[in-house]
């Protein structure tokens, strides 16, 4: 079966098709995540019990085999229960094998949800998830973007004038996590007149912008970490959500590992930084900190990123706090 489109996922969610298997991938995450709602949302309908019958897994951490053995379970006083895995890529054989023999029979009453960046397709599992109800989900075109916008600024009931618009998307481009967080924020400093201006996106997103592009990751890579505090204070106090620093901070790990995969390969500067932007009055000491920082490193600090990330989405001690100490973690 052909790898399907997120429309045309709506569309069959809408006519009330129900899988009991779906693979969703591709980096746009905040796409990816609003499907898996979609999905859950239309298993559980009218199901009074869902906290007994809606489970997540993060295979970094947890076991395969409690995951299926989840799924496996009839749902409680509901038509179904819903399974969400993550971060499935790296399995042992064994433990590959345990998801691939339950996908070839999954059970009827499950709604098992893989979502993933990416994955290895040369592999058994992905190819099997492949072969079934399979969404990628890929950044949004400029013109995508923009219809984006005037569709979320739509529900909370708000105007945009075209050129702050434009701005909006100079500064955020197309990172939907902090797009609906500055939007939200322009939203509601935008009352009572409910029209946001070039003036107000300029006031309200510029300084936040610059840290979150720069400053924040900039830091963290140079160990400072008095500086990195400081900035990432200011951010929390701008009213920026932890879990979308935490996205910017795994982002600049993913690009670290992309960079110094090329690196060992011998790939030329000019390639690295073809895949890697970054400004050109940086890459010489970019260059340099990748050749200290050895893989082993920037595997274990992806790791540590990805169990934050699950520790503040799955209410372990408080958000600020996480984010806080992912923060010394990484320069410790």
């Amino acid at each position: 079966m052909p790898v399907r489109t997120p429309k045309e996922l709506t569309q069959s969610l809408k006519q009330g098709k129900i899988e009991p298997v779906y693979f969703l991938f591709g980096p746009e995450s905040f796409l990816r995540d609003e499907a898996a709602r979609a999905i859950a949302e239309e298993a559980l309908r009218n199901t009074l019990l869902r906290e007994f019958n809606e489970s997540s897994f993060n295979l970094l951490t947890d076991d395969v085999r409690s995951a299926v053995a989840i799924a496996e379970q009839l749902p409680m006083m509901s038509d179904r229960r819903v399974v969400r895995i993550r971060n499935f890529g790296k399995l042992k054989e064994a433990d590959e094998d345990v998801l691939l023999k339950y996908i070839d029979r999954p059970v009827e009453t499950s709604v098992v949800i893989f979502a993933a960046d990416d994955l290895d397709k040369r592999k058994r599992l992905a190819k099997s998830l492949m072969s079934g109800a399979a969404f990628e989900f890929q950044p949004l075109k400029t013109n995508e973007l923009q219809l984006w916008i005037k569709t979320h600024l739509k529900k909370l009931r708000v105007e945009i004038e075209p050129q702050a618009g434009h701005r909006i998307l100079e500064m955020v481009r197309s990172d939907l996590h902090t797009l609906t967080n500055e939007l939200n924020k322009l939203a509601a400093a935008s009352l009572p007149s409910g029209r946001i201006t070039l003036a107000l996106v300029d006031q309200l997103i510029s300084r936040s912008r610059e840290h979150l592009n720069w400053e924040l990751s900039d830091q963290i890579l140079a160990g400072n970490r008095r500086a990195a505090l400081k900035t990432l204070r200011d951010l929390l106090d701008d009213g920026v959500e932890p879990v979308l620093l935490i996205g910017l901070i795994a982002g600049t790990y993913r690009r670290m590992a992309l960079a110094k995969a090329l690196l060992s390969q011998g790939a030329a500067p000019a390639k690295i930084f073809s895949e890697v932007r970054m400004p050109p009055f940086k890459q010489g000491a970019y260059l340099s900190m990748l050749k200290q920082m050895d893989s082993g490193t920037v595997a274990q600090r992806m790791q540590r990123i990805a169990a934050a990330d699950l520790a503040i989405k799955t209410s372990k001690a408080t958000p600020r706090m996480q984010v806080e100490m992912l923060v010394c973690e990484l320069m410790g």
